[in-house]
This record gives structure tokens, C-alpha cells and sequence, in this order.
């Protein structure tokens, strides 16, 4: 960096978070007590859905089923187990009468459904030692799980003649909030203190070390203020809190990292502590602004669909990475302030050897430079092998298949898992699958029975319950009995069909699409798990386009802004998305096929939560724009002051390569901390983002970065002439002013240079 811009005296933003030091930490550690008592509470606010799509026909469907008939979608099951006699038994019938009877009364209870008053085949076990109880818990989702958890105790157990295990929807959400909050306290336990041993290993001091990872928490807990404070608007997801511990500590790892690294570089240069903090803030500052908009921009993608599932991760994730830049911009510049060379202190790297290297004299990042150089003089062999490799890592997200989260999210001894995998392995038909189908206008008999008629007859059905009778394959096999009659009200009715097909396979979904095309004489709305699942998917894809563009569109502006090409920003958006294939075609490997289901722990149901790979993408691609700023920035910093372009990205690649090496592994392991969860859809999180960082940072930035800026040669930094006024005027860099850097005019390129840099010898400095 120029003396020039070193010598500044402090101006604007560094003149504000430099002017009181001691005011700044305290009116920081004010906000983090409030922080603390504002984001209390928070996972006991949030919620455990979030997957279905508001708007559409599944969603009015269960809404007004709900009105109409508030015990046709049963949230609660007793599971009662006959204990060797068979559910007929008169001992085992009393008892099984006798606990609905007992649940029916139960002021939460809105309605019960249950073999021994139905006598409906789809409620008992093929073999007759099991049977089912259904019933609905009214009320909102707190009031839904403040009745599981005091119910629950109540049934489960032995009764008499009888064993009984609580699972259904209701106990599903129950325990996976419960167990979501205990994975993340461990994940918590888990990757704080290893990450501090890590940020030990990087800066050598104890002192530096801690810095990070006190802007980290102070990210954490402001995030968890604003989720607190958001439930009091609208539904956040339960999955939400592990993106902000994720993203809150490895980004702000990430920024402080950054910034106490130049900070650090400054003072070895002999700056006084004011103005290393100055071109601090100018240089590095600049980056990991640019870096949190780049990342707040593809979380933002998210707020364009309309489950609250995406959404709450656009609230938790912009929220933590704005605090964590704000933290890193305004709180640590007045601690570096107030330390000044005691930042070094407690250096560990005293009591170690020095490398061989260092004693020579060399920077650090020779071995990254050495690389970078290698990977130009084999440019194509290195970008096309790059490129195949990652492409065929990313192919088995072909043969994806999407579905919806249910049971099996759970441990698989989780009672709520053992409940439904009994009734999916033992009762006839897959009544845990059924499609609901609403009938309103005031439908007639005959109408439901022509109808019912015509949907029995469908490839893939087993049985069509209604008000009119069961039927199946196109003819009415049973009169309506009292159950039956229950179906019908005054206004509407609803019938249930039972597929063959587990309910998010595809042929349960094009089930779907064959119910809603059958003529009806009434109006009817399908819904249940697959009909769902059907609309989630025509949601996501419907706004999926306008996400990708809006993530492709900010982040061209804000690299272009940062570098003034126009070439530059097409190369991070495509190399980005080249760093994702591996973590999309892991996803697909092992959580749909199972391969390392063993190993991992966890249960693979066939098929990828539909809205998964749109948060897995949002997250990564914002990730890996974290570390392609940086890097950016300090080649554009080098290229503006030498001109040399080869030479700047050799620079860049020598002063970033080990701090995002470093960054990525502290940031990967925070997301394997997360990916211990014993919940399958945060396990696939955690490990997938962490296997996209370390991919991004150890293959494409070391890698396809170099070898694609040597092919593009000097071109990488061409604009057309209105793109280059408009930055001219609005671009921002490090070094200070757009385009140059300061106290120094543009350098003369040299002729031959560029017309044939090949001919060119390696530029004397390279660091």
C-alpha cells in the first residue's frame, strides 16, 4: 500500500469509530447485554413448519377443511398396541374405546377418529395386533404444542391390555423443536472453543485470536434480538437459529479476519496504531462491506417465495450479516485502536521454530504464489480439468428427486419416527399419505358417489372413503356408516383417497394432477402431503427464475463496482456457481440415496426437501462471493498500482490464499458443528455449505480463479467506455479512490505486453 494512503489522516467513518474508542466498546457491550435480554426466549418463539406454499390449492384446502370439519386432519395418533391379542379382543377393544373416549373429552381435542368406533380397515395393522387413534388439537402452533407436551405424558405407556406411543404431526413438530434446540446448544459447545484454537493457529497471538470471535458473538446474539423481535410479526422457522449461529460466527470470523490481518500488515510496516486503523478501514473495510452486501444480496433472493421456511432464512441470515459487518467495521477498529501493537501479544509463534522460509526471508504465501504461477503457465490444462472435475462431482443432481420433510427428519428412535414408520410398514394402504379431497357448494349424494366413483377408478388407488361409501375401482364396495355420514355438512363434504404410493413419490404426486383433472359438479380442492409437495414445486419453480436473476444481477453490479471490468463480475457469478456443484451432487449421493446413511446417522427417504436446494444455494453462493471479494479486491488493489496484471494475481492469490484457506476451515467447521444434528434436513445443511466453502476456497480461488484471469489476460479488466465513466464516478476499491490508487497516476501499459504477454518474462515482483 502507497504511504500516501497510509499517511491520511483519518476521515468519515474511520474520523467516527476512531474519535472515542472507549465510548464505542461500551456502547457495543451496552448492546450486547440488551441483545442478550431482547433475543431471550427466541426458540421457544419459532416455529417447526414453513414448507407448504401459501396461496395455493393444498393450502386453501386445509384451511377450510379445518373450518368445516376440524377433525379430518388428525395432528395426534395414538398408536395401541394389543400386546399379543389382537385389537378385536374384548380387552384390548374396551381399553382402545375407553382412550378415545378419554381424548375426545380433552378441552384442546377437536375431534377423534379411531377403529374401534369406525371399524375402518386403513386403522388397523394388517397383522391385528395394532391399531390407531387419530385425533386434531385445535388452536395455533403454540397452542398445538402446549397440548402435545401435556397430553402426551398422559397417553403413552401401558394401559391395561394395551401399550400406547404418541406420534402424528403435532408430536413431530413437538420433538423436532425440542431436538433442534439441543443440537444447536451442542453445536454451540462444539465449535467455539475449537474455533478459537484455530484463530490461535492462524494469528499466532492469543490476544488477535479472541477478537474474531468476540464479533462473532456479539453477530449471534443481535441476530437472535431480531428474530425475537420478528415472531411478534410474523412465523420464523425453528431451522432459522442454526443459520444464524452458522453464518454469525463464521462470517464474522471471516470479517474479523480480514480486517485484523491488514490491521497487523499496517503496523509491520511501521504505521502508528491511528493510521494502520485508517488504511484499515479503507482498504479491508471496503472488501468486507462489499462482501456483506454480496451476501445479504443472495440471501435476499429468498424473501421472493412465499413459504416462510425461505423466508425466515432471509431474515435471520441478512440480519446476522450486517451485524457481523457492522460489528467488524465499528467495534473492532476501536479495540485495535485502544490494543495498537498489543494485538501481538501472548504470540505463540515465539515458542514455535520458524519456517525455513521465513528465515530465508520470504513473505508468507510463497508456497500460494508458487501455485498461482504454476497454475498460469498451465492455464488451459488446469481451468478445463478443473471444470470437468466439478462437473462431474455435480452430475448425480441429475437424478435428484424432490419431497417434502416429514417423520423421518427425526432420529430414527425418535418415538414420533417409530410410530409412523409402524403405520408405513404395517397398515394397508398408506394412510399417512391420503389425499383430501374438499367438496363446497352444497354437494348432493349422488354427485359424491358419481364422483367418488370416478376418482376409485384412477391408476394407483386403493380406496375412496366419503359420505356416500367406500369405493374402489370404480364401484362402491361399502354403505356409508356413521363415520361416512360425519364426512358431509351442511355446505360442503370431503372425501379421503388412498394411494398405493408412498406420498411423495412421483406417482403419488401425479396421483395429484389426475384428482384435480376429473370433472367435478362441485367445486374441489385437493390436499394432503403429495398434493402439497405438488404445489410447493410449481411455487419454487415458478420463482426460481426471478431469485437467480435477481442474486446474478446485484452481484455483477457490486463486483463491477468494486473492480471496474466487466469481465471480471461474469467470471465470479460463473465460477461461483461451478463451486456448488460438488455440494449438490453430495447432497443428492448420500442424503437421497443413503450411501453413508450409516455412518452419518440418519434415515434417507428417497427424495431432497424441495425447498432445501433454494436455501443451499442462496447460503453458498453468498459464501463463496465472501471469498471471491476478497480476493478480487486484492488483485484489483495490485493491478491499479502496478498495471501488470499476471504480477496482480499472483499478489492476490499470495496475500488472500492462506486467510481464506483459514477462514474457510473456521467457517467449515462451524457448519460441521450444525451437521451433527440428529436432524436430517440441518445435517444436510451444515455438511453441504461446509463441503461448498472448502471447495470454493481450495479448488476455485486456488485453482479456476488463476487459470481463468491468465486466459482472459489483460481483457479481464476491459469495460466498455460508459461502463468505465459510470464507475469513474460510483466505483469504489480498495487503496481509496476508484480506479487508482492513490498519490499515483495509471501506468503506462507496455505495447508489446499487450499485444503477446506470453512473451513477457515472470515480473520481478510477485508479493
Amino acid at each position: 500500500m502507497s504511504d500516501v494512503n497510509r499517511e491520511r489522516p483519518p476521515r468519515g467513518w474511520t474520523r467516527a469509530m476512531t474519535a472515542r474508542p472507549r465510548l464505542t466498546l461500551l456502547l457495543a457491550l451496552l448492546f450486547t447485554a440488551l441483545a442478550v435480554v431482547a433475543g431471550s426466549g427466541v426458540g421457544d418463539r419459532l416455529r417447526s413448519g414453513g414448507w407448504e406454499a401459501p396461496g395455493s390449492e393444498s393450502a386453501y384446502a386445509a384451511e377450510a377443511l379445518d373450518r368445516y370439519f376440524p377433525d379430518a386432519q388428525p395432528n395426534l395418533i395414538l398408536l395401541v398396541d394389543g400386546r399379543g391379542a389382537g385389537v378385536d379382543s374384548p380387552e384390548v377393544a374396551a381399553e382402545g374405546r375407553e382412550l378415545g373416549r378419554r381424548l375426545a373429552a380433552d378441552k384442546d381435542v377437536t375431534g377423534v377418529t379411531s377403529y374401534w368406533t369406525t371399524g375402518a380397515p386403513t386403522l388397523r395393522a394388517e397383522g391385528g395386533r395394532e391399531a390407531v387413534i387419530a385425533a386434531r388439537i385445535g388452536g395455533d402452533d403454540d397452542a398445538v404444542a402446549e397440548a402435545v407436551e401435556r397430553l402426551a405424558p398422559e397417553y403413552r405407556g401401558r394401559h391395561g391390555a394395551v401399550e400406547v406411543e404418541v406420534g402424528g404431526m403435532a408430536a413431530f413438530r413437538n420433538e423436532l423443536q425440542t431436538t433442534i434446540q439441543e443440537d444447536l446448544a451442542r453445536a454451540e459447545l462444539i465449535a467455539l472453543p475449537v474455533t478459537l484454537l484455530l484463530l490461535v493457529m492462524v494469528f499466532g497471538s492469543a490476544v488477535a485470536a479472541v477478537l474474531p470471535l468476540g464479533v462473532g458473538i456479539v453477530a449471534i446474539l443481535g441476530a437472535n434480538a431480531v428474530l425475537r423481535g420478528l415472531t411478534a410479526f410474523t412465523d420464523v422457522s425453528i431451522f432459522a437459529q442454526n443459520l444464524t449461529t452458522a453464518l454469525g460466527l463464521g462470517l464474522a470470523i471471516d470479517y474479523a479476519l480480514f480486517v485484523v490481518r491488514r490491521f497487523r500488515e499496517e503496523l509491520d510496516t511501521g504505521a502508528d496504531p491511528l493510521t494502520a486503523v485508517g488504511a484499515t478501514l479503507r482498504t479491508a473495510g471496503r472488501t468486507v462491506l462489499f462482501s456483506a452486501l454480496t451476501v445479504a444480496a443472495a440471501l435476499s433472493a429468498m424473501f421472493l417465495f412465499p413459504q416462510y421456511f425461505l423466508r425466515s432464512f432471509a431474515y435471520a441470515g441478512i440480519a446476522v450479516v450486517l451485524l457481523a459487518a457492522a460489528a467488524a467495521l465499528a467495534i473492532l477498529p476501536a479495540a485495535l485502536l485502544l490494543l495498537g501493537p498489543r494485538v501481538n501479544s501472548l504470540d505463540l509463534r515465539r515458542v514455535l521454530p520458524r519456517r525455513r522460509s521465513q528465515e530465508a526471508g520470504r513473505e508468507p504465501g510463497e508456497g500460494y504464489a508458487r501455485l498461482a504461477r504454476l497454475v498460469m503457465r498451465r492455464a488451459p490444462l488446469f481451468a478445463i480439468g478443473t471444470v470437468a472435475g466439478l462437473v462431474l462431482l455435480g452430475l448425480p443432481f441429475l437424478q435428484v428427486q424432490f419431497g417434502t420433510a416429514d417423520d423421518r427428519q427425526l432420529p430414527a428412535t425418535a418415538e414420533a419416527h417409530v410410530v409412523q414408520q409402524h403405520i408405513r410398514d404395517g397398515f394397508p394402504g398408506n394412510p399417512g399419505g391420503a389425499i383430501t379431497v374438499l367438496a363446497e357448494g352444497r354437494p348432493t349424494a349422488e354427485a359424491l358417489g358419481d364422483y367418488s366413483s370416478s376418482l376409485s377408478a384412477l391408476p394407483g388407488v386403493v380406496v375412496v372413503d366419503g359420505p356416500a361409501g367406500q369405493y374402489a375401482q370404480g364401484r362402491r364396495t361399502a354403505a356409508p356408516g356413521p363415520a361416512e355420514a360425519a364426512r358431509a355438512t351442511d355446505g360442503a363434504a370431503y372425501l379421503t383417497v388412498l394411494p398405493k404410493a408412498e406420498s411423495v413419490d412421483e406417482a403419488s404426486q401425479d396421483l395429484v394432477g389426475r384428482i384435480r383433472a376429473v370433472d367435478a359438479p362441485f367445486k374441489a380442492s385437493a390436499t394432503g402431503t403429495a398434493a402439497q409437495l405438488v404445489d410447493t414445486k410449481d411455487v419454487i419453480a415458478d420463482r426460481l427464475p426471478w431469485a437467480a436473476a435477481l442474486i446474478v444481477a446485484v452481484t455483477l453490479l457490486l463486483v463491477f463496482l468494486l473492480t471496474g471490468s466487466a469481465i471480471i463480475p461474469l467470471q465470479a457469478v460463473l465460477l461461483n456457481a461451478l463451486s456448488l456443484t460438488a455440494m449438490f451432487g453430495a447432497v443428492v449421493w448420500v442424503f437421497q440415496d443413503g450411501h453413508l446413511s450409516g455412518l452419518l446417522d440418519f434415515t434417507a427417504t428417497g427424495s431432497i426437501e424441495t425447498t432445501l436446494p433454494v436455501l443451499m444455494f442462496c447460503v453458498a453462493f453468498g459464501l463463496s462471493m465472501d471469498y471471491g471479494v476478497f480476493l478480487l479486491s486484492r488483485i484489483k488493489e495490485e493491478h491499479d498500482r502496478t498495471g501488470d496484471h499476471r504480477a496482480a494475481v499472483v499478489f492476490g492469490v499470495r496475500r488472500t490464499g492462506g486467510l481464506i484457506t483459514a477462514a474457510a476451515v473456521i467457517l467449515a467447521v462451524v457448519m460441521v458443528a450444525i451437521g451433527t444434528s440428529r436432524i436430517a434436513n440441518t445435517k444436510m445443511l451444515g455438511l453441504g455449505i461446509a463441503l461448498a466453502v472448502l471447495m470454493d476456497a481450495m479448488v476455485v480461488r486456488t485453482l479456476l480463479v488463476p487459470a481463468v484471469m491468465r486466459l482472459t489476460g489483460r481483457a479481464t479488466w476491459w469495460a466498455p467506455r460508459p461502463l468505465k465513466a459510470l464507475h469513474d464516478r460510483f466505483g469504489l476499491s480498495e487503496g481509496g479512490d476508484p480506479g487508482r490508487a492513490p498519490g499515483r497516476e495509471e501506468p503506462v501499459p507496455d505495447p508489446d505486453r499487450d499485444v503477446n504477454p506470453d512473451l513477457q518474462p515472470e515480473p520481478a515482483r510477485s508479493g
